[in-house]
């Protein structure tokens, strides 16, 4: 598996740019301090060369703080005339929250998808629905409070991602605390990502340190999307720990998890 995920250089194209302020420059050298560890899952730059949008994992993320999320976005903002260059960049624990900043920071949405085929693949249908709530985050329903990725880095464990979320939708009310469950096989060959359903925060930590019941999954909304939800599960096989594992895959892969374990600052564990 190794050789799959050697990266290759993430393109920046700032030849012949300079970054506007000193301050610019040192962030932009600590933000790719260790790029040789960065593996390019999708990138776009605009036609007129002002603006680049870079989705990627990285590998080192694992020497960081425990929990550490791994994946690393950077939009870039070059003035052409000047010769100058600007950028924002942030860590995400999932995909899908990677490639909702970037869409929201001007990157064509069919564009953040991930074009490096390497890794697990979505296990369902389901998988694929909430992945795509939180790419979209339709009326900003969702706030992420939290977030912790465990990778053991043992072919006996599969490799697990926690993110807590705060869910205002209004049909969310009696339970808005929702905590999104990646967990990848230990294979590396696929993944789920289900919903949980708290009423706090603390509920959901409780949940995650003692794991004695199963995940309290989310009530199904209402209207179509709801259908499709209780169609998901129904086609969905429940393993003993109350967690689905269907079949199939069913929407593009996206990269597989690093070799070592990673965990957000101050994550829920």
């Amino acid at each position: 598996m190794a050789d799959a995920y050697e990266p290759s250089t993430p393109d920046y194209r700032l030849d012949g740019f300079q970054a506007a302020t000193a301050q610019i420059e040192d962030d932009f050298s600590s933000v790719t301090f260790s790029d040789d560890q960065f593996v390019p899952l999708s990138e776009h730059h605009s036609a007129d060369g002002r603006e680049s949008h870079l989705l990627m994992y990285d590998r080192s993320a694992i020497w960081d703080v425990p929990g550490t999320a791994a994946y690393v976005t950077l939009h870039i903002a070059r003035d052409v005339e000047q010769g100058t260059f600007d950028f924002a960049s942030e860590r995400h624990p999932v995909v899908p929250l990677a490639q909702n900043w970037l869409i929201r920071r001007g990157c064509p949405s069919e564009l953040a998808e991930v074009s490096n085929q390497h890794g697990p693949r979505p296990a369902d249908g389901l998988t694929a629905r909430l992945e795509d709530l939180l790419r979209t985050n339709p009326g900003d329903r969702y706030e992420v409070l939290d977030h912790y990725t465990d990778n053991p880095c043992s072919f006996d464990f599969g490799v697990e991602v926690r993110t807590l979320v705060y869910d205002s939708h209004q049909d969310s009310a009696p339970a808005p605390y929702r905590l999104f469950l990646e967990e990848t096989t230990k294979d590396l060959r696929s993944y789920t990502v289900r919903e949980g359903a708290f009423t706090s925060a603390e509920e959901a930590d409780t949940w995650v340190m003692e794991r004695e019941s199963p995940l309290p999954l989310a009530p199904a909304p209402q209207g179509a999307a709801g259908r499709r939800t209780s169609a998901a599960r129904a086609r969905s096989t429940v393993t003993g720990d109350g967690l689905a594992l269907p079949p199939a895959p069913v929407s593009p892969p996206r990269p597989a998890a690093g070799p070592a374990p990673t965990r957000s600052r101050g994550g829920t564990r």
